[in-house]
């Protein structure tokens, strides 16, 4: 349709395509499916009432790689990675997460992923060694605490109350508790939303550590820059269907023309709006 032509308007894969899975032995991988694949979304389907948040959306994401998945508020990235994490069902299509699916083994899954909420309220007057040691005891295996408050950046912090951290400390706090049973995959929906610079850099640097240790990430941000630096494949959002996806550099040289493309078939109207709403998605950090 519309948005499969303004994807090949920018020249980049269509979405009728099949991914490429580079340097994988396909089947041998463990956790993996056949496909070698750490997770596989086909035809995923999601709606509320009339409105369908996603809309029969397909990709992969590549074993020990990070996948960034952007685009403007109710485009549908955080509909699409709670399902991913088994917090809400589809109406339609399939997941698999390390070859596996949640209505088989819930469980399974969730002793090997971590995951980073887009809100999470922590109890506040429990410490930061106190909380992580509460969460970690959720899990048959997992890290050592000392080593996560040290991954995280909070060693100063290890024995001051949660409502005592600013911003950017409780989201690498909210990090470190998704770390605690060493997952094989790390899921982060806007993790740096509302931070100022440093506090976002300072993150940043604790999602490239989980990488260089062969984790895999699947990342929602609203930030080009974030998903230059962190995404090795990226796909775009709107409207709850995807409408580019490549590695990061392209598309974002590509984004204006893709906008041009989209916007021109709404009206002047429209295009007004589409202009406006692109800047606060498109923006570097």
């Amino acid at each position: 349709g519309g948005l499969d032509r303004a994807t090949r308007a920018v020249g980049l894969p269509s979405l009728c395509e099949p991914a490429k899975i580079v340097g994988v032995d396909t089947g041998t991988q463990s956790g993996t499916n056949g496909d070698g694949c750490a997770v596989r979304v086909r035809g995923l389907v999601k709606r509320y009432g009339d409105l369908v948040a996603v809309d029969g959306i397909d990709f992969e994401v590549r074993p020990g790689a990070c996948l960034g998945v952007l685009g403007p508020n109710g485009a549908g990235k955080t509909t699409t990675i709670e399902i991913l994490e088994g917090l809400k069902p589809p109406d339609g299509g399939s997941v698999e997460v390390l070859g596996r699916s949640w209505n088989e083994s819930p469980r399974e899954i969730q002793e090997r992923i971590g995951v980073q909420l887009q809100e999470t309220e922590f109890q506040d007057k429990l410490t930061v060694f106190e909380l992580l040691r509460m969460f970690r005891s959720f899990y048959l295996h997992g890290s050592d605490i000392e080593s996560v408050v040290r991954t995280i950046g909070l060693q100063e912090k290890r024995n001051a109350r949660v409502k005592t951290l600013s911003g950017g400390q409780k989201q690498r706090l909210s990090i470190g508790c998704a770390l605690l049973n060493e997952p094989e995959i790390l899921f982060l929906d806007e993790p740096t939303s509302g931070l100022d610079p440093q506090a976002r850099r300072r993150l940043w640097e604790v999602v490239e550590s989980f990488k260089s240790g062969g984790g895999t990430v699947v990342l929602t941000t609203h930030y080009m820059e974030e998903a230059e630096r962190l995404a090795d494949d990226l796909i775009i959002l709107d409207h709850g269907r995807v409408i580019a996806r490549g590695s990061p550099a392209p598309i974002s040289t590509s984004l204006p023309r893709l906008s041009s493309t989209r916007s021109r078939a709404s009206g002047p109207c429209a295009t007004r709006a589409r202009r406006s709403r692109s800047r606060s998605w498109t923006h570097r950090a």
